[in-house]
Parts: C-alpha cells; sequence; structure tokens
C-alpha cells in the first residue's frame, strides 16, 4: 500500500507499469539489528510510531518487527539464533541496512523475469516470509552490491 503525500489517499500502482519490470514498487527496506527489543523502541521514537507488527519467522531463523511510517515500511531484522545469515551479517558489517523488498504480484513471474535477463537468484523459487507472503532474495551483485528481495502481493 502507497500513500499520497499530497492527500493521504491510499495509491495503488500494483497494476502500472512504465517498463515490464518486477522493481517497480519498494515494499519496505530492512534493518539488522542484533536485538529487536533494544532497536524498536529507537525507531519507535524516531519515526513516531509503534512497531505494527512482530513475528518469528522459523524458515529463516530470525524475529522481525515492522515499522510504518507513512510512505514506507522498515523492517527490523534480528537473528533468532547465532548460526544464521543475519548473524554472521551482523558479525561482519554490524547494524545496518540488509536489504530492500519489492513489491510483486507474481513472484514466480518475477523470478522469470530475472532469469531471463541475467540477474543471479539466491532463491531459485519462492519461499515463506514474514506475514506469510512468498518471498525470493536476489544476490547483491544484481543490484551494485545491495541484497534484493521479492515480496508477493498477498491481494
Amino acid at each position: 500500500m502507497l500513500w499520497s503525500m499530497t492527500d493521504g489517499a491510499v495509491l495503488d500502482f500494483r497494476h502500472h507499469s512504465v517498463m515490464e519490470t518486477p522493481f517497480q514498487v519498494i515494499d519496505h527496506i530492512a534493518v539488522a539489528v542484533p536485538d529487536l527489543d533494544a532497536a524498536a523502541p529507537q525507531w519507535e521514537e524516531r519515526c513516531g510510531v509503534d512497531l505494527a507488527g512482530r513475528e518469528l519467522v522459523v524458515q529463516q531463523s530470525v524475529e522481525v518487527g515492522f515499522v510504518q511510517c507513512l510512505n514506507a515500511r522498515i523492517e527490523l531484522v534480528a537473528p533468532a539464533s547465532e548460526s544464521t545469515p543475519i548473524s554472521r551479517f551482523l558479525q561482519a558489517r554490524g547494524p545496518g541496512l540488509h536489504h530492500i523488498a519489492f513489491l510483486v504480484t507474481d513472484i514466480d513471474g518475477a523470478l522469470d523475469w530475472c532469469r531471463a535477463h541475467g540477474l543471479r537468484l539466491l532463491d531459485e523459487h519462492a519461499r515463506t516470509g514474514a506475514e506469510g507472503r512468498r518471498v525470493a532474495f536476489l544476490h547483491p551483485s544484481a543490484f551494485q552490491g545491495v541484497l534484493v528481495e521479492l515480496c508477493e502481493d498477498q491481494q
């Protein structure tokens, strides 16, 4: 869901396309944090909103919480154990930007588009992510070192 900055009306860009690409609507920006309990109050205070959901994503062994800003969602991602990719990320880089997620209406079609355009995938097939949504990650080499996630729209 996207918000107009001028009148608060909800704008739906899911069917708008400037060119045929799955990378047009940002779903969320993810920030790796070592401790969700410690990080959440800072984000809530600075963004002026409460954490809008928190869950354990067992398949990825992470705990996530969402901060819903006016025009974007921030996903705080914390490791649920010490032997996970997010733990290794934090050990190597410390807290900070982890990935950018794009909203897609058809994740299988988006993955096919990525393959057809030579983008390197970390996930060949979609898996279950936060909020029960189907997700897949692209290798950072596909976007100048930025990890990119595709999130299928649930509507």
